[in-house]
């Protein structure tokens, strides 16, 4: 499985969506990570030339709600129908909201790495 890796707005913290890329190509999937700092419209235009099966935010700097809404109105104004998932600095209470955004599946803090992997791996579009 294709799988975008992106680090969505001013976070510049990525140690753990590395870690998460280098397990899910341990995991035998091919990882496109888009960097740092990336605006919306720039992760939104990297899928649209990687065409992955899924693509993933990683979000440390609380700002997840409003950047996977902008995520899922640009997605729709490109008519790109790419699942998504979020996980990072996420509070548990927020999860919920995220699915109701857009998101497939939301990751709170603390989730482990071999739990995102596992969902991904048994991913089916």
């Amino acid at each position: 499985m294709k799988v975008l890796l992106a680090k969505p707005g001013l976070d510049g913290h990525d140690v753990g969506v590395k870690v998460l890329a280098h397990a899910l190509k341990e995991a035998g999937h091919q990882v496109v990570y888009t960097g740092l700092k990336k605006s919306i419209e720039e992760i939104v235009q990297k899928a649209k030339d990687e065409n992955p099966d899924i693509i993933g935010l990683s979000i440390l700097s609380g700002t997840h709600q409003i950047l996977c809404e902008k995520l899922n109105e640009e997605m729709r104004k490109s008519k790109l129908n790419i699942p998504w998932i979020v996980g990072g600095n996420i509070p548990a209470e927020d999860v919920e909201a995220l699915r109701k955004t857009g998101a497939l599946e939301a990751f709170p803090t603390g989730t482990q790495i071999d739990t995102v992997v596992g969902y991904i791996s048994n991913f089916k579009k």
